[in-house]
């Protein structure tokens, strides 16, 4: 037989962030810089396992009680119960009112894809928002799960490198009734720009208004700023001022989980009375999907947040991550303002998280990687993990170099 029923498939494009990372492992320059990888990574440039996590490790290796038998659909109770109080907060209204519940999820993009299904099918959403620029896989998971209305609305002003809280709110108030909007809860990627909390004030006035349907991004809660509360802030005065939401949760970063797929799905409802039906629905939607998640990465966060000393050791190591990220985010600032690199720099000290949108365009972009060996994307977003005492002053170097002799746009 000669032919195949695969004849016909097309190639797809590459995803970029992947391409960008093997082709840093294919370079056999030195020295070369891969700030595109959207992972955390320590000083000598390595993946951190925590402290916390690795000790959690061990013990749950070593009790002979837990055993390899199917977690519940909706996941391990302990670990939802416990996620959905990191993200609501303890004394949570909702959480007392019984109004919140949480789902176990394939990391976030399981929660985002669960919350997808949910709206689609059994609340007939078919309109989403998502801000521009936004992380690419927001497009995919509501396109795939069957939304046909798409629509994104401003976010970054590349000329003031700033939120576009005017163009977001317009855009937004055109947006008809019972339209989707993702919110990124905090060190929104890839800008590294959050609204301040008077602007978050605004975009909820706004959102109660319209009749528009929240759903929060969260992947780096505790990650940002080094406080969990803090990072929370936006999610606690949605659900405070009443509104009905979905928060998509992921322990990828605030843990170092990558691999594990750590995510929960937080419901909150107005009324508990509408409990039962929704976990119900979602019950189904999961079992169709993949059936029931995985329990090892899901065993590590619950021992880890309902454990008081387990718990604080984990706070040290998020404020660790955090405050290395501030640090390479002033050092990289200051060394372009000494090296006299046009532009001005300062969004690289406002934003916060792992991920900044530099200002860079693609030409530049394209000089660092094929003259400097340095990864990044096309946008110019760079993963401030990927800098270190060690490349700090060759990437500035090497940024200063390709401004200068292209300075379009800066």
């Amino acid at each position: 037989m000669s032919s195949t029923i695969f004849a016909n498939v097309q190639q797809g494009p590459p995803i970029e962030v992947f391409a960008l990372t093997q082709a840093f492992r294919d370079d056999v320059n030195t020295p070369k810089v891969n700030l595109s990888v959207g992972a955390y990574r320590t000083n000598e440039g390595q993946p951190w396992v925590l402290p916390v996590v690795r000790k959690t490790e061990v013990s749950i290796a070593t009790d002979e009680t837990i055993n390899h038998e199917y977690l519940p659909v909706t996941g391990l109770d302990t670990f939802t119960h416990a996620a959905t109080e990191l993200v609501l907060g303890a004394d949570s209204v909702a959480l007392k009112e019984k109004r919140a519940f949480g789902v176990q999820t394939i990391s976030g993009t399981g929660a985002l894809r669960v919350a997808a299904e949910f709206l689609f099918n059994q609340l007939k959403r078919n309109t989403v928002y998502y801000s521009n620029p936004t992380w690419e896989n927001h497009h995919k998971i509501f396109a795939d799960t069957g939304f046909t209305n798409l629509n994104s609305y401003r976010y970054w002003d590349q000329n003031k490198r700033q939120l576009d809280l005017e163009g977001m709110l317009a855009d937004l108030d055109k947006a008809p009734a019972d339209s989707v909007i993702i919110l990124h809860a905090c060190a929104h990627n890839p800008t590294g720009m959050d609204p301040t909390q008077d602007q978050w004030k605004q975009i909820a006035d706004l959102i109660e208004r319209k009749k528009l349907f929240p759903l929060f991004d969260s992947a780096y809660q505790g990650f940002a700023s080094g406080d969990p509360d803090l990072d929370a802030w936006a999610i606690r005065y949605f659900v405070d001022r009443g509104f009905e939401l979905f928060v998509c949760q992921s322990f990828a970063k605030n843990f170092g989980l990558y691999c594990e797929r750590v995510g929960n799905l937080t419901v909150v409802q107005r009324s508990g009375a509408t409990r039962n039906m929704i976990h119900s629905q979602i019950t189904l939607l999961v079992r169709g999907l993949y059936s029931n998640p995985p329990a090892y990465g899901a065993r590590i966060v619950s021992k880890v947040l309902n454990t008081p000393a387990l718990r604080q050791e984990w706070m040290d190591c998020i404020k660790s991550m955090s405050s290395r990220i501030r640090e390479m985010r002033s050092l990289l600032r200051d060394k372009l303002v000494l090296l006299g690199t046009p532009g001005n720099w300062d969004h690289i000290v406002n934003q916060i998280g792992m991920f900044s949108y530099t200002g860079l365009n693609e030409k530049q972009v394209a000089i660092l990687i094929k003259e400097y060996h340095i990864y990044l994307l096309k946008t110019g977003r760079i993963n401030m993990c990927g800098l270190n005492t060690g490349n700090i002053e060759y990437v500035a170097k090497a940024i200063h170099a390709a401004v200068t002799s292209n300075p379009a746009n800066l």
